[in-house]
């Protein structure tokens, strides 16, 4: 008797073996600056406002340098992680400034009218 044509039903193997393919690859590297726009958004935020300008300008420019790669350099979340920090640092930055700027006229103020 002649067998049908197609995969043997009786096969113990009929799917190939798990793992049976390699490793998966592996990640791209990340952008060289991708950590030093996120330290520089974390201590924009907690030590230093002064820093978190340059997360911002660093942070967008790396998010485009990323995006025109095309999957070739990674480290995009660290980057939008820092680059959010280097926007929310530079407002609380403007705000003390504001604040630093009304105080000194408040002060200027008062004593010009007790004079």
């Amino acid at each position: 008797m002649s067998q049908p044509p197609g995969p043997n039903p009786y096969d113990p193997r009929p799917y190939p073996p798990y793992g049976g393919y390699g490793l998966p690859p592996a990640p791209p590297p990340d952008h060289p600056q991708a950590t030093t726009v996120l330290i520089l958004g974390i201590l924009g935020i907690v030590l230093c406002q002064v820093l978190a300008p340059f997360a911002w300008v660093m942070g967008g420019r790396v998010r485009k340098e990323i995006a025109a790669s095309r999957g070739t350099v990674g480290g995009s979340q660290m980057v939008t992680i820092g680059w959010v920090l280097g926007i929310v640092g530079s407002c609380l930055l403007l705000l003390g400034l504001a604040f630093a700027v009304v105080y000194v006229i408040f002060i200027v103020i008062l004593i010009g009218s007790s004079a």
